[in-house]
């Protein structure tokens, strides 16, 4: 009678290298993000940093928005939005690092975006009541909260003052909304990560404009059709219709933030510059400028 088969456990624990460092940050709006020109993580995705509301800090005090939903920014390109209502305030910074790495610990800069003043909106934001058509096109907007629309509709109000914070883009019958993806605009050459379709791109409740906007289609839509872009500022910018093959982000030159776009889906070979609706006045100059991000 032969012996019972030994059970291998293929269960693992690793270890990691990690490091916490502690910022107190007084009442307003920060950005944390990664210093440019550091090594990409390896393939198990370190090292990274999450950023989160430190221990002891009452709930409420601190708000912090990042691209993915846990406070996660990696280790490259990523960002953080804290919003301090109150400060003095603590933000929990931690690294985390694959044992005998050779990669440096990841390198941050914090730049103060707003004051306590300007950072806290001075009135309530509500959720308005979608429209009866299809809802492919979702977005924040300053003072009116979360907005809904269709592709082919204008998403924001052009000359209404009031900047978009943040956006999804999923398309429900022209295309998949796997074949399409987009990037917002949030500083002088700096745009956010690729957003696949449906997810959310920027921040909500935080108070912080959105600068332009960069959409581009993949998969076999990149082949059967075409995205047409028009985008006005708070400026008074207006931008597009601008179609065809989509490389540059839509802002404009003063960099004033996004109020309104219009997306559309059109047919390959469809002449994407089209004649624009009539012209409004603007009060800067208008620019399509070449982004790095690839």
């Amino acid at each position: 009678m032969s012996e019972p088969a030994q059970v291998t456990n293929q269960k693992r624990i690793i270890d990691l290298k990690a490091g916490a460092h502690m910022m107190v940050l007084d009442a307003g709006m920060f950005c944390v993000f990664h210093t440019p020109g550091q090594q990409p993580p390896g393939p198990s995705g370190l090292p990274g940093v999450r950023i989160s509301r430190a221990p002891g800090t009452p709930p409420g005090i601190v708000s912090v928005s990042t691209f993915e939903e846990d406070g996660w920014i990696g280790g490259i390109n990523g960002a953080a939005l804290v919003r301090v209502m109150r400060g003095p305030a603590g933000v929990l910074v931690t690294t985390y690092q694959e044992p005998g790495s050779s990669h440096d610990a990841p390198k941050l800069q914090v730049v103060q975006l707003a004051g306590p003043t300007s950072a806290i909106p001075t009135e309530e934001a509500t959720s308005e009541a979608a429209p009866k058509g299809a809802v492919e096109i979702s977005a924040h907007i300053q003072r009116r909260g979360d907005v809904s629309t269709s592709i082919g509709e204008w998403m924001g109000v052009p000359a209404s003052q009031q900047w978009i914070e943040g956006f999804s883009i999923a398309p429900e019958s022209t295309i998949p909304a796997t074949d399409i993806e987009y990037q917002a605009v949030l500083g002088k050459g700096w745009l956010s990560p690729w957003a696949e379709g449906g997810q959310y791109c920027g921040s909500r409740g935080m108070a912080l404009p959105i600068l332009g906007l960069r959409v581009r289609l993949k998969g076999n839509s990149a082949t059967t059709h075409q995205v047409r872009l028009t985008a006005t500022f708070t400026d008074g910018t207006r931008l597009g219709p601008v179609g065809g093959d989509f490389s540059e982000a839509l802002e404009a030159e003063s960099l004033a933030p996004l109020e309104a776009f219009l997306i559309e889906l059109l047919p390959a070979g469809t002449d994407g510059k089209a004649a624009p609706e009539k012209p409004t006045k603007s009060s800067g100059k208008a620019t399509k400028r070449r982004s790095s991000a690839s």
